[in-house]
């Protein structure tokens, strides 16, 4: 099907009288709605007027006005004035801070930490350990690679820390909630 002027013509008139793309391919006959609405498109016609004429007035009537909100309820945004250096005095504030409390860690008896055999992406496979090891923006990156399991991509150590059995994490959430 061609897009002859005289379709064209009628295509902008349907447009132009509100009409939507299924109705003027319809009338059109031949042409789908798709093939519609990208004609429009490529000729920069403007939005279809509404059938009905409907204007920004009777739009802006049909809304209603918020209802007031009732004086014993405190609004829900708090503002505050915060003090903030700008400049030069940024180099002269002093700041304090807390020293971190370090958390002597006694380790765990009977688990064996697997000795990673610290291998890169491209040296992966299918039956090697995927567990990410340290920052992936530093070069000493790398995954644990140690054997594993036809079913898992983690060794059996790493498996332990990535799949929880659903007691286990209900009881550290509720240790944690406490």
């Amino acid at each position: 099907m061609n897009w002859t002027d005289e379709r064209v013509e009628k295509l902008k008139r349907l447009w132009s009288e509100g009409l939507s793309a299924s109705q003027i391919a319809a009338q059109l006959g031949g042409v789908s709605r798709n093939a519609v609405i990208g004609k429009v498109h490529r000729l920069n016609l403007p939005g279809r007027a509404k059938a009905g004429g409907s204007s920004a007035a009777t739009r802006a009537a049909k809304r209603p006005a918020a209802a007031p909100r009732a004086t014993t309820f405190a609004s829900r945004v708090t503002t505050r004035t915060v003090a903030r250096a700008s400049g030069t005095n940024m180099l002269k504030e002093e700041i304090e801070i807390d020293g971190i409390e370090e958390i002597a860690v006694a380790p765990s008896r009977g688990v064996v930490l697997p000795i990673s055999r610290k291998l890169a992406l491209t040296e992966l496979t299918e039956r090697t350990c995927k567990w990410p090891i340290g920052d992936p923006m530093k070069d000493d990156f790398h995954f644990c690679g140690c054997e594993s399991a036809d079913t898992s991509p983690y060794c059996s150590y790493h498996a332990k820390l990535a799949y929880q059995p659903v007691g286990e994490r209900r009881k550290a959430a509720n240790a944690a909630a406490r």
